[in-house]
């Protein structure tokens, strides 16, 4: 079999982490239009689930896979986003899922061997700092929205979703990776 055949193949088994990748960043997209309250955003909520999939995909096949879901996904996401979003948000969206992926893959491969909820909870906290910063300033700096606190409150939402999504990680990691799992990583 070829290069060429082998990466379609491989991309072929990616397709539905891409596919929740784009799911995530455009439901995330949408609903952080709308405010709960000049602290918090239906996003918030959502958001952190990119990371999820990141890590899972890291997991099973390694950062270059990861990487691949990342950019597939955004580029279908941000398409998507364009049409149920603002282009300004969409286009932050963009920008901070971009940097924030590149830093979640990275750190999770560099903690990958130790203890199972390092990785993603370190990765996660890291990216998800990122990305808020990013998003928040592109998105809407210069607006009236209380862009500042919004960010505040969604980041303290993001880093609580980063622990608890530990869960799901640790009761999804044998289905990805085919196993039964112990604690080791």
């Amino acid at each position: 079999m070829s290069d060429a055949a082998l990466k379609w193949q491989d991309l072929w088994r990616l397709w539905p982490a891409m596919l929740a990748m784009a799911v995530v960043v455009v439901s995330s997209n949408w609903l952080v239009q709308f405010p709960i309250s000049d602290w918090l955003t239906y996003g918030a909520f959502t958001y952190p689930f990119a990371f999820l999939v990141s890590g899972l995909t890291n997991r099973r096949a390694g950062p270059q896979a990861a990487r691949q879901v990342a950019w597939l996904g955004f580029a279908l996401a941000v398409g998507i986003s364009a049409l149920v979003a603002p282009v300004r948000i969409a286009a932050a969206s963009g920008i901070a899922f971009l940097c924030s992926q590149i830093l979640d893959i990275s750190v999770f491969h560099r903690l990958r061997q130790q203890t199972w909820w390092r990785a993603p909870l370190i990765a996660a906290v890291l990216a998800s700092i990122l990305d808020t910063a990013i998003f928040f300033s592109c998105a809407f700096a210069g607006t009236s929205m209380p862009w500042v606190t919004l960010a505040l409150g969604d980041l303290m939402i993001k880093l609580a979703m980063a622990v608890f999504l530990l869960i799901p990680f640790r009761l999804l990691l044998p289905v990805v990776l085919g196993k039964r799992t112990d604690t080791s990583p």
